[in-house]
This record gives structure tokens, sequence and C-alpha cells, in this order.
């Protein structure tokens, strides 16, 4: 074990194995939320796009403003909160449907509801990652963070996939439920991280820059009054803007974002659609739906396993343009998708592109952690959250509409098309030519 690997300490383990269990759950909801309403409320195409769109809708209305929620929060009490509030949530549907009073209502209200807690989740654990592991650790913890998604891509799209052939989709969301509380249980075992408000890598008992310690200040430090000042917080919508502005003014944060966004959007296009064309148009049963989604977490377990060694041979933005030029086209062979040797084919491309995405997801939250001040973690990630993740929303509506006007194939070709071309910002960017990670950003200073 390398000196500096986060497998030393053990609040990255608490945090690995939480999420092992948070991503179990979240991907056997995944496969069963949808397939509940297609097979259980016989939802049509545009009330499926619909239920797509609210569980990520969260991410457009209070993502930005998550992110300064969080910077001033204890980052584990928010990570424990969010798990615990999914649970109960997911709980809801299985209780439902065994009183017979189960509705698509019931389900929009779930769906939208969990992803305000997946905000809060999702920012808060990619903000308390640097803090437990340190700048240097960073890649080998993204790489195995990412890892952990792919696999759990695998696993529960897979063991959901089953679970609804098996015992119907409502048990698979119960399921779901447990999982999210386990993670809760298990994150009640994090112990080290910086108080509420305090930047990351400090702690009660440490000295900070500009004081003795002794606590009396330095030659040359502010004086109470204007300490008093400097300390004096922020307006919410002034650190939502200084996020914003530190990602959209750097060309490179910039690539990273449009490239992960378009992606986003394309695969949500396909992804809201699968179900429908699974199910309903090819007759093939939910295990088929969840072993092609498992494909594509094959994918991003590879690529995420790929992305470090790769990038240390060839550097970190050649590595993202050429798997982009290289992967991303596949994406065009997932509208294929249809029995028999379509099927494979059409599997083979989801593969491919995902791999794409796995590398894509290792090399990109390195590189933009490691070009981010500390103070600033938790907003650029909501800013990342509400651009990516607000695609996928976007997405998904999309996909309802032109689902019911155009079809639900030629939907499929539309996201294809987003998959195929989405690595064009970062292939023409300046991110391209970049070799090394970037020097680790001041703790106490906005980047």
């Amino acid at each position: 074990m390398r000196p500096n690997s986060p497998w030393r300490i053990r609040d990255f383990r608490t945090l690995f194995t939480a999420s092992a269990l948070s991503q179990l759950g979240t991907n056997i909801g995944y496969v069963a939320m949808p397939l509940v309403a297609v097979a259980a409320l016989d939802a049509r195409p545009g009330q499926v796009g619909a239920l797509a769109t609210l569980s990520t809708v969260a991410f457009l209305v209070i993502g930005l403003p998550a992110g300064a929620w969080v910077d001033r929060l204890s980052h584990r009490r928010v990570l424990i909160t969010a798990d615990l509030c999914r649970a109960l949530l997911f709980a809801t549907v299985p209780l439902a449907w065994w009183l017979d009073v189960l509705t698509l209502g019931q389900l929009y209200a779930v769906v939208l509801l969990n992803g305000c807690a997946t905000v809060f989740f999702d920012v808060g654990s990619q903000s308390v990652l640097p803090q437990l592991v340190g700048r240097d650790g960073l890649v080998q913890a993204n790489a195995d963070i990412n890892t952990l998604i792919a696999a759990g891509n695998v696993a529960g799209r897979g063991a959901g996939g089953g679970l609804v052939a098996l015992l119907t989709a409502p048990v698979a969301v119960l399921v779901t439920a447990g999982a999210h509380l386990a993670s809760a249980l298990r994150l009640t075992g994090i112990r080290q991280t910086p108080a509420a408000g305090a930047p990351a890598g400090t702690s009660p008992g440490r000295s900070s820059a500009g004081q003795s310690s002794a606590g009396q200040p330095t030659a040359g430090q502010k004086t109470t009054g204007q300490q008093a000042a400097a300390r004096k917080p922020a307006g919410l919508r002034t650190q939502i803007a200084e996020g914003v502005r530190h990602v959209f003014g750097n060309p490179e944060l910039r690539a990273l974002a449009l490239t992960a966004a378009l992606g986003n959007l394309g695969s949500a296009i396909v992804n809201t659609m699968l179900p429908v064309w699974f199910v309903r148009e090819l007759d093939l049963s939910p295990g088929a739906l969840g072993l092609f989604w498992a494909a594509g977490g094959v994918g991003l377990l590879v690529g995420a396993r790929c992305a470090r060694p790769v990038a240390s041979r060839l550097g970190y933005g050649r590595t993202l343009g050429l798997a982009g030029l290289c992967f991303a086209p596949a994406g065009l062979l997932v509208p294929l998708v249809d029995r028999g040797f379509w099927l494979l084919l059409a599997g083979t491309g989801w593969f491919l592109a995902m791999f794409k995405v796995g590398m894509d997801n290792v090399i990109g939250v390195s590189l933009r952690q490691r070009m981010t001040a500390d103070v600033l973690l938790g907003r650029m990630n909501a800013t990342f959250r509400f651009l990516l993740t607000g695609a996928l929303a976007v997405g998904a509506a999309v996909s309802g509409v032109l689902g019911e006007l155009a079809g639900v194939q030629a939907t499929l070709w539309v996201g294809g098309v987003f998959m195929a071309t989405a690595f064009l910002p970062v292939f023409l960017s300046p991110v391209r030519s970049r070799r090394e990670l970037p020097e680790q950003q001041a703790h106490n200073t906005a980047a």
C-alpha cells in the first residue's frame, strides 16, 4: 500500500462502504421505479419521461444554493440526513402498493423529493472527499469511488432487473430503501471532518496561517475589526455567483462542464425511453433491461480503472481528448437495439460509450477538485451538479415529449447523436493539452 493511499485513512474506508450501499440502492431504484410506472401503472412514454424529469429536476431548482448551504454545514450530517430521507421516501412505494393505493402522483412526489435529498448527498460527498484524503490522494480516491459507482451500475442494475422479474418492482423499491438506511447508519462512523464553515485542512487544534501557536497575531496580521469583517459570511446569492464564476471563468473547467452536460443530456434521452422500448415495444423481460444497463456499468468500471494508468502515461488532458474521439461515437450503436444480434451490437456500443464516461469521471473530477480552493469546493461541485444533473432532467423531459410525438426509436437516435458528439468541448479546449494535474489551489483563497 502506497504511503499516500487513501485506504490508510479510516474515514475514507467508512465513506467508501457507505457509498457502496447507497449506490446499490440508487441503481436498484433506477431500474425499479420506471418499471413500477410501466408495468404496474401502465404509464405512457410521456408519463415515464415526466417521472425521469422529476427525479433530477431538483438539481436545476436547488442545485446552486445547495453548494453554498453545504459549505456552511457539517458534511457528515448532510450525508446522513440525505440517506435517511431517501430511505423513508422509497419505503412509501411498496407500502402504498400493498394497500392498493399506489398512484403515478405518488411516484412523482417520491422521485422529486428523493432528487432533493440526492442533491445534498452528491454535493456533500464530493466536497468531503478532499478533506478526508488530502489533495495528493485525490486521483486514487476518485478512481476508487468511480470504480464503486461503476460496480454499483453492474450489481445494482443487474440485481434490480432480477428483483423486478422475480419479486415485482415494488418489492425491489423496498430493497432500495433498505440500502439507503444501511448507508446512513454506516456514515455515522465518519469522525474527522472539519466543523461547519471551516476550510478543509483545518481542525480545532491546528493553528492557521497568520496566527502563532499561542494564538497571538503575527506580523502583518489584520486587526480584530478587520478580522471580524473578513469573517462575516457573504450572502447566499454572492456565494452562488462565486461558484458559477469560478467554473465558467476557467476555460478548462468550462469545457469539462459542457462535455459532461452534453453527455448526460444524450444518455438521459436514451435511458428514459429504454424501459418503454424493452418492455413494451420489444416485449423483453425487465431482467434483459437490467443486463443491458449492467453492460454500461461494466464499461464504467473498466474505464474508471484504466483512467489513472493511462493518464499517467499519456497525460490527463490528452487522455480525455483521445477517449472522447475513440469511444464517444459508439453511442450511435445504442439506437440499433433490437432482438438477437442487434441487442448485442447495441450493448457493445453502450459498453464503449460508458467506458469513456468512466475515464472522464475519474480524470475530470480530479482536475476540477485540484483547480478549486477548499472554500469553494461545495459551490464548484454544486455548479457542476446543477449543470450535469440538470441536463439529465432536461434530457428526460425532451425524451418524454419526443417519445410521444416522434416515437420511441427516433428518440433513441436523438440521444445517441448527443452522446456521440458530447466530447467536442473538451477536445477543442486547452484542457486537451494538459499533461499533469494542476498545482493545488490555496486553501484560503478563491480560485
